[in-house]
């Protein structure tokens, strides 16, 4: 059964940094991509960043990119996003998302970690 635990999130004023870490388990097939995603309150899930497992290639939402950095450590199957410059707007719950699967690919999703910037 794949199991993603992140960890990292908290409470941090507003230009300061946080990492959060995801790491997988229970993996009995190929990874694809990893990568994370927020909910803010009254807000629809959106997407952060994402890293494709093999290549290393790496995908930014226009609202991050230059503030966060998302990485792979691929033999502790964990993925990482460091998060730099934080704003208030940046408060949500990350959730850490693994796409992966040798003949169909599925979608798995971590429990989620709570970010809070406060201005």
């Amino acid at each position: 059964q794949v199991q993603l635990v992140e960890s990292g999130g908290g409470l941090v004023q507003a230009g300061g940094s946080l990492r959060l870490s995801c790491a997988a388990s229970g993996l009995t097939f190929s990874t694809t991509r990893m990568g994370w995603y927020r909910q803010g309150p009254r807000e629809e899930r959106e997407f952060v960043a994402a890293i494709t497992w093999s290549s290393g290639a790496t995908r930014y939402a226009d609202s991050v990119t230059g503030r966060f950095t998302i990485s792979r450590d691929n033999a502790k199957n964990t993925v990482y996003l460091q998060m730099n410059s934080l704003k208030p707007e940046d408060t949500a719950i990350y959730y850490c998302n693994l796409l992966g699967g040798d003949i169909v690919t599925r979608s798995y999703w971590g429990q989620g970690t709570q970010v809070t910037v406060s201005s």
